[in-house]
């Protein structure tokens, strides 16, 4: 699992900074394809989530207009060492998920 979603997590004064770039095509099902004039069906991330232990520390609901391969930062309350899991579902009902020690 988890072969989408790369992650990094640092803490600095009680400060978790979490960095993390997910590969998925995100498309909107606006665009067609070049070659048969078709729309290409949507296809993108509907939610992103954080969390810290048992504590949810970010929770976004995305829609077609993020870009391929999404790239995310954001920053909670944590420590060194703490476990943090990012995790996607998308709009097709595939998911990937990661875990990760906060340094």
């Amino acid at each position: 699992m988890a072969k989408s979603i790369k992650i990094r997590a640092k803490a600095k004064n009680g400060i978790v900074t979490v960095k993390a770039l997910m590969n998925h095509p995100m498309e909107t099902g606006l665009r067609k394809d070049k070659k048969t004039g078709k729309l290409i069906p949507a296809h993108h991330i509907q939610e992103v989530m954080a969390k810290s232990g048992d504590t949810t520390v970010m929770d976004a609901v995305w829609g077609g207009a993020i870009s391929k391969n999404p790239y995310l930062s954001f920053k909670y309350k944590g420590a060194k060492g703490d476990d943090l899991t990012l995790s996607w579902v998308d709009n097709k009902g595939n998911s990937d998920a990661v875990t990760a020690k906060v340094k």
